[in-house]
């Protein structure tokens, strides 16, 4: 009976999860406008907080290459001012969030505008987290920028801890506007020899508790 109602469970979550890139994909797909005038009425940003992708070798994923150059993108339009990247070593040897600052930088971003947390290893996570940064350093206006499907899932979570941001999602536009740098980086640097991957960690039970922010208190 348990492994039933595990079963139908995750059928139910792999539905929603479809639903909402159907709806993201529609949503963004009809707008060739890259950032909204609601949006832009909003900045420039004090930060932006961009969660963390696994990175395996040195071939970029979509998802990856997409979440940095969209971070490149606001910070060479003046959108923002800080960039906060996210991210532990989740599913693979190596610290996230300090890949895409490698990266970050070798696009031009200075070191001092990039800031990273490595403790986030759910996407709840690295808003709670980063948002903790930003108010450390006194950043008042924040967004979270990423992906359209992370944008939607994490404005409840936010919302339920009292976390004030925006959310400036890409739209899927973007990748026809990028002009992909073949970038080394010195990977080894985020190496974490003592990694264990999260699936080995926690069960499928608490991974998903994490993912939905039921581990984490109110924001103050």
């Amino acid at each position: 009976m348990i492994k039933l109602m595990k079963k139908i469970w995750i059928f139910v979550v792999m539905i929603s999860i479809s639903v909402l890139l159907i709806r993201s994909y529609n949503s963004f797909a009809k707008t060739p406008v890259l950032l909204s005038e609601e949006i832009k009425a909003k900045m420039p940003f004090d930060a932006i907080i961009v969660p963390g992708v696994p990175y395996a070798d040195e071939s970029w994923s979509r998802v990856l290459m997409g979440r940095i150059y969209w971070a490149h993108y606001l910070y060479k339009n003046g959108y923002t001012q800080n960039i906060i990247f996210s991210g532990s070593a989740v599913y693979t040897p190596y610290i996230e969030s300090q890949i895409m600052a490698m990266y970050a930088q070798e696009l031009g971003i200075p070191k001092e505008n990039i800031f990273v947390e490595t403790k986030a290893e759910h996407s709840v996570e690295n808003v709670y987290y980063s948002y903790e940064i930003a108010k450390q350093q006194g950043f008042e206006k924040v967004a979270l920028a990423t992906d359209p499907f992370q944008s939607r899932m994490l404005k409840g979570p936010s919302k339920r801890m009292n976390i004030d941001i925006s959310f400036v999602p890409f739209s899927t536009d973007v990748f026809d506007t990028l002009q992909v740098q073949d970038i080394k980086i010195e990977a080894h640097e985020a190496y974490q020899d003592d990694f264990v991957s999260l699936t080995e960690r926690e069960t499928f039970w608490q991974r998903l508790r994490g993912t939905l922010g039921k581990n984490l208190p109110d924001f103050d």
